[in-house]
């Protein structure tokens, strides 16, 4: 059976077309699938066999090797001629005007499939899983080996096609596929950074030596007080009492009684060793270490007398 000069033979379809991409026909959006656009001569001939829908083909470059498929479209390219997506012709390595074999197939439903992205900014995309499957819902079929392209954003991404299950070739129309990803073909891993070495010898000249750790903190390091206002084995001798020396003399002075045994205690010295809560005990401790020499080296002077305690006259409570 021939159909304008263009013979079909046996029970399948199998004919040879010059290929062109899809901007020689003005149907850009076949570049997002992997639809082609036959001529209808090829329409005619498919609708005589008994063949499984959807339609998907064999796409072949004989100068070198290449196999690929695909879905069709359209029926309305000029007799002879085959257009389909400039990404499927650089996979087949095909230039305009060359030769394709083009073959109806029957392809399972696939199971399983790995993609691996170009390049990382794939990875990028807000939520890359979302437009990988609006984009193959454009798509009939996958092969292992090709590179399929992406749109997104004003952006191409090229994603390959690693390893597909059951076969090769399989059929992604109205199935459940377990998509997995490989790193892109760009993607480093990070460098772990490798311990120095410490080898115990001293820098080379024009080397800075390392820098020394910070101190750690050490808590109580101070210097320890007693409550008691003497002093912790160094030091000056403590001061036996803050009391001037005038009023010593005329606490010492005063008679039996009440009054001058108040004096007198007041004159004492904290015991050793104890803890004395009271008026003396606050002046032992604030009062400064070398109160006693101050005292002596200092006279008091004429202008500003000092206040002296119990300088009056004394009396006994005997009568």
């Amino acid at each position: 059976m021939f159909f304008d000069g263009y013979g079909y033979h046996g029970t399948s379809f199998e004919q040879t077309y010059r290929c062109y991409p899809a901007s020689f026909i003005d149907k850009a959006q076949i570049e997002n699938g992997d639809k082609v656009i036959m001529p209808p001569s090829a329409l005619d001939r498919l609708a005589s066999l008994h063949i499984d829908y959807p339609m998907l083909f064999e796409l072949r470059n004989a100068a070198t090797e290449r196999v690929s498929h695909c879905g069709v479209l359209e029926f309305i390219a000029e007799e002879g001629m085959i257009y389909m997506p400039y990404w499927m012709m650089e996979n087949l390595l095909l230039q305009e005007g060359d030769f394709v074999r083009v073959k109806n197939v029957t392809l399972p439903k696939g199971t399983y499939v790995k993609l691996q992205p170009h390049t990382k900014d794939f990875l990028d995309i807000s939520n890359p899983k979302a437009i990988l499957e609006t984009t193959l819902r454009n798509f009939s079929c996958l092969s292992t080996g090709d590179s399929i392209m992406v749109a997104y954003n004003n952006k191409k991404y090229y994603i390959d096609i690693i390893e597909a299950k059951p076969s090769h070739a399989i059929s992604i129309i109205e199935t459940d596929c377990e998509v997995d990803f490989a790193p892109p073909l760009d993607y480093k891993e990070p460098e772990r950074p490798s311990a120095p070495v410490s080898t115990g010898k001293a820098p080379a000249e024009g080397q800075e030596p390392p820098e020394e750790s910070e101190p750690k903190f050490n808590p109580f390091t101070g210097v320890g007080r007693r409550l008691d206002g003497k002093v912790l084995k160094t030091g000056s001798p403590p001061v036996s009492s803050s009391v001037p020396q005038d009023r010593r003399a005329n606490a010492s002075a005063g008679g039996t009684g009440t009054a001058s045994s108040s004096s007198s205690h007041t004159a004492k010295a904290p015991t050793q060793g104890k803890l004395v809560f009271g008026s003396n005990a606050n002046r032992t401790k604030d009062a400064p270490k070398d109160a006693s020499k101050d005292a002596k080296a200092e006279p008091p002077k004429s202008d500003d007398p000092k206040f002296q305690a119990f300088s009056g006259k004394k009396y006994s409570l005997r009568g």
